[in-house]
């Protein structure tokens, strides 16, 4: 890629002043070829095949980042679901196999890896209902596993038996870390049409379609994009898309750029841009404040949606402009625990979890890092995630709940997460119960939509 020298001095005032940084390198690596009848053969591969791949990730990206002066924020890995390599393992050797990455991940240094992972928007293997079951456990005693389970497609409907059975497994979790606020919840997404490239924690993971190993990069600027509108505060709307447009092109090439150079000195296949513009608690660097500088006077008042999907379809067009090889997530995402406006919104009455579900509808990627109150039921739980799960389905776009059921808390406590995780105000849920619906079980179909061939 050729940069040219004000590009350079542009990304220089980027990170330096308004918070730009590649927030992830993730190394995808496939482990198929691990699987075997002999557990501890099994787990000995995934070890020593993770090990073996990534076992420069940390020095390289650091290298690299020191070298051109952009700061990699986080190095992860991301790999084959879990559940298609575990065969006919017990509940207590998923678990196992969970401490084993785990062990790996602390080993080289690596924030998280993601994977224990299970795609049953159709239906549930044996393997499939052995990592469901071992989730809580699995999630509760490893710090660095992510966790995602796929419970629906456009093609194929909502897998309602699984939908049902994840509220108790959120719940479940929560209580066994309940000392750290019910941080094990925070750790695992649940999809709807997820994408098999996402270098973006808690819902990473490496996919069918992808090779033996890639590397796929995140690169977040929201404090770029807020700066960039305020040097334009009387731009119309028109105006503000192409403001948006030309920013992310920016950051898409910086990004791009020391991606590619990370992954050409692992020895390793460059992947994909992801262009989300994910959020952080440092100042300014808040996609609700992006949202208030197009002019809300506070983020989920009426025009929400509309400045949400203005602002999201400006990244997506400058970033495809900026690279060939765009992927993963690509939109906003709308953590409420790492992003200061989103706190403050609710803290003032604005936001509400009706409303982020409505914005959703619009955007990367669904109920992010949402702290409801402890006494939440798990069929609550259940129709949260039905509700996301039928957004995504219809809209023929990627949704997910993560919300993290904080034991022992009610509406309005605050509850703190710790690092990139941040801190969320409680929110309370409808009073009414989904319960008879939920119970019903079965499979939702597919959509109209899904009769594309």
């Amino acid at each position: 890629m050729k940069i040219a020298m004000d590009e350079i001095l542009q990304t220089i005032r980027m990170v330096q002043m308004e918070n730009l940084d590649i927030r992830t390198v993730t190394m995808g690596i496939n482990l198929h070829d691990c699987a075997d009848s002999d557990f501890s053969k099994m787990q000995q591969r995934v070890y020593q095949k993770v090990t073996s791949y990534a076992r420069n990730l940390k020095a390289v990206a650091e290298e690299t980042e020191k070298e051109y002066g952009v700061p990699i924020v986080n190095k992860r890995i991301s790999i084959t679901p879990i559940a298609e390599i575990l065969g006919n393992a017990s509940v207590a050797e998923a678990v196992e196999l969970a401490k084993t990455l785990d062990q790996a991940a602390a080993e080289l240094g690596v924030d998280f890896i993601g994977g224990f992972s299970a795609l049953v928007h159709k239906g549930l293997s044996k393997s499939d209902e052995t990592l469901l079951k071992a989730l809580p456990e699995a999630l509760s005693v490893t710090e660095r596993v992510c966790a995602s389970v796929s419970v629906a497609t456009t093609r194929t409907g909502i897998n309602m038996d699984a939908v049902c059975e994840l509220g108790f497994i959120i719940k479940e979790a929560a209580e066994r870390t309940k000392e750290q606020n019910g941080i094990a919840c925070a750790k695992l997404v649940v999809f709807c049409n997820p994408v098999e490239d996402n270098p973006f924690m808690a819902g990473a993971f490496h996919g069918a379609g992808e090779g033996e190993v890639v590397l796929n990069v995140g690169v977040s600027g929201p404090g770029v994009v807020l700066n960039a509108l305020k040097r334009h505060p009387e731009a119309d709307l028109g105006e503000v898309s192409d403001i948006i447009k030309k920013t992310v092109f920016k950051i898409t090439r910086a990004g791009e750029l020391i991606g590619r150079v990370v992954a050409k000195r692992l020895g390793v296949p460059f992947g994909i841009m992801d262009l989300s513009l994910a959020p952080t608690n440092a100042l300014n660097d808040s996609v609700a404040e992006i949202l208030e500088e197009i002019g809300l006077e506070r983020v989920g008042t009426h025009g929400t949606i509309a400045a949400l999907a203005l602002m999201n379809d400006a990244v997506k067009k400058g970033g495809a402009m900026a690279s060939s090889y765009v992927g993963g997530l690509s939109g906003a995402f709308i953590p409420v625990s790492e992003d200061n406006g989103m706190i403050r919104g609710i803290e003032e009455g604005a936001l509400s979890l009706s409303k982020l579900e409505a914005m959703t509808c619009v955007c990367s990627v669904g109920l992010d890092m949402i702290a409801l109150t402890g006494d939440v039921t798990p069929s609550t739980l259940s129709g949260i995630i039905a509700d996301e799960a039928a957004i995504g389905m219809i809209n023929k776009k990627t949704t997910a709940v993560r919300v993290i059921p904080v034991p022992g808390k009610t509406e309005g406590d605050i509850v703190e997460f710790g690092g990139l995780l941040g801190r969320a105000p409680v929110i309370g849920v409808n009073p009414f119960s989904s319960q008879k619906m939920i119970s019903r079980g079965g499979r939702i179909p597919a959509p109209l939509q899904a009769l594309i061939n």
